[in-house]
């Protein structure tokens, strides 16, 4: 399979100010998928503008014609998959079947608090997204759905007319332990990973590889004990949270060695971050329209 790039634009600008020509660029320099980040507000960015990740990709579908757009990644920290579904099949509605819905367990950061509750252990987590993530798949398929579990309820909710993409748009699960691996390998059409965060630090690239490669076989484990053949599975790798940090895209060269690498692995879709001056995802701008443009092109 080819690989793919994709970026990710983080939702920190108005609209009119910069966010507008940041989507219909992406689409200009060929990126497969644009995605944005659905939290409440996310680490440095806390104390500034941050917006939310529906409007904003209903925004970005209106001013693009063929870019796939999504979220990396929507958790249940603040959001019931009842009122989800129902956004996203207007979302996929309104963008004409673009729509790629990542989803994960969340994290203890901002979303975990902003309702008001105690931030969830990593068991509660992962058993809400055992329930959450089935519960949204029968929503986005059947027209009427009820449900009574441990963490959500649904009482003769309807979603007619469905997805417009059929039998519904796709699930990119984020996941590293084996729950989550299942989950992904029974209602994900791609599993995102962003490498092992406990090498993030002090690991190095050639750790981060071997960590990666694990993962990968983990993800063809669960999916060998349903009879699914991985190889059905697109593998997305959300880039700038292993030891590499945001050295790929400091040069052409530099990023066609790491997406070489981890193109061998298996994967099939590479995520880089739009720049953002003076922050974390700072990057030259023309190197990255040029890694846009001609990276894939030079892995031959």
């Amino acid at each position: 399979m080819s690989l793919r790039l994709s970026t990710v634009i983080l939702p920190y600008r108005r609209w009119h100010e910069g966010a507008r020509s940041a989507w219909m660029r992406a689409e200009q320099l060929g990126f497969h998928t644009a995605y944005t980040y659905d939290h409440l507000t996310w680490r440095s960015f806390r104390d500034g503008p941050w917006f939310g990740a529906i409007p904003t990709l209903t925004a970005a579908a209106s001013v693009t014609e063929r870019l796939r757009l999504g979220t990396l990644v929507t958790s249940p920290n603040f959001r019931h998959p009842v009122t989800l579904a129902k956004e996203l099949i207007s979302l996929d509605d309104i963008s004409g079947g673009r729509i790629t819905l990542g989803i994960g367990a969340g994290g203890t950061g901002f979303d975990a608090t902003a309702l008001g509750q105690e931030p969830w252990s990593p068991r509660e987590r992962a058993d809400r997204l055992a329930e959450f993530v089935p519960l949204l798949d029968r929503l986005l398929t059947e027209d009427t759905v009820s449900h009574e579990g441990a963490f959500y309820s649904a009482q003769e909710a309807r979603n007619v007319p469905g997805c417009l993409q059929r039998p519904r748009l796709p699930f990119a699960v984020a996941a590293t332990g084996p729950r989550g691996m299942r989950l992904a390998a029974r209602h994900g059409q791609a599993w995102v990973t962003t490498g092992d965060p406990k090498l993030y630090e002090e690991g190095t690239p050639e750790q981060s590889v071997e960590a990666l490669r694990g993962q990968l076989g983990k993800l063809a484990d669960a999916c060998a004990a349903i009879d699914r053949d991985v190889a059905g599975i697109d593998k997305i790798l959300l880039t700038g949270f292993t030891p590499d940090r945001g050295r790929p895209l400091e040069s052409l060269d530099a990023f066609v060695d790491f997406a070489g690498r981890h193109k061998e692995l298996g994967f099939t879709e590479i995520v880089i971050h739009w720049p953002i001056p003076d922050s974390v995802f700072a990057t030259d701008e023309k190197v990255f329209e040029r890694i846009a443009m001609e990276g894939l092109a030079q892995l031959g």
